[in-house]
């Protein structure tokens, strides 16, 4: 299926490793100008030669450091048709060693980052009258479970996009949302896990995850791609599960 983005400038925050990755290098096979942000000024150069695209050094928690990478992509590559948010920041892991500055942490490294890259590109794709965000939030933001702080940060995200998809549809730009289960990729957090405790991880897989195994960064990946498509034209406003069953919510 040809997504229909060939041409179409595309920015990825957190694009050098994971998840992020996987879905800049899935943009770019599809023909897309990929632009890749992240702290680490050799990471983001070693991807951009990869994608044959831009790699922007910057510190997505700032609003200085979200203003350099929208203003070097649009600089470099042109007004930014795609945005995919995939920056999340962990804070906490239970109610016993999470605070109020710790919600706050969390909500700033989710939802805080996602909507000020939004905000700095979405009056440009609603001029032009075609754009598409995608927020990665996580089978955590969907129901309860994982660290406090970041479950709740996630769910917000997911509220965030159901507000602004219904505003801004109309204009050409849709707005979704992609919420992953476990992803196993090297150097992740469940590759950690899994060396750490074998034999706990295979009992979690066995337990909680119905296909019996991890999902992968580039099945993640495909369906960010669609989400970016032209042909994803009727899906607004969708927070879609990518976790292999592994959710137990309704909705």
């Amino acid at each position: 299926m040809d997504l229909g983005i060939g041409g179409r400038v595309a920015l990825v925050t957190a694009g050098t490793r994971g998840i992020g990755l996987g879905i800049a290098q899935a943009l770019a096979a599809e023909g897309a100008r990929v632009a890749v942000a992240a702290r680490t000024e050799a990471d983001v150069e070693s991807v951009a030669k990869t994608l044959n695209g831009l790699g922007v050094a910057a510190d997505l928690l700032t609003e200085a450091g979200c203003r350099h990478a929208v203003d070097s992509t649009i600089h470099n590559l042109g007004p930014i048709d795609i945005l995919v948010n995939n920056l999340g920041t962990r804070s906490g892991s239970s109610w016993s060693d999470t605070t109020a500055g710790d919600f706050e942490d969390a909500f700033t490294g989710n939802v805080g980052v996602s909507v000020r890259m939004t905000q700095l590109v979405l009056p440009s794709m609603l001029e032009r009258g075609w754009g598409r965000v995608v927020v990665i939030s996580s089978v955590y933001g969907r129901e309860s479970g994982g660290a406090p702080a970041y479950n709740a940060a996630k769910a917000a995200e997911i509220s965030v996009v159901t507000s602004l998809a219904r505003e801004v549809a109309s204009r050409g730009v849709t707005v979704n949302c992609v919420a992953p289960g476990s992803v196993l990729w090297e150097g992740g957090g469940w590759d950690r896990r899994q060396q750490q405790d074998p034999e706990g991880i295979a009992e979690f897989i066995w337990r909680d995850l119905p296909l019996k195994r991890f999902g992968s960064v580039p099945e993640v990946a495909n369906v960010v791609a669609f989400l970016c498509s032209e042909q994803a034209s009727l899906v607004n406003g969708a927070c879609v599960a990518v976790d292999g069953g592994q959710s137990r919510s309704n909705i």
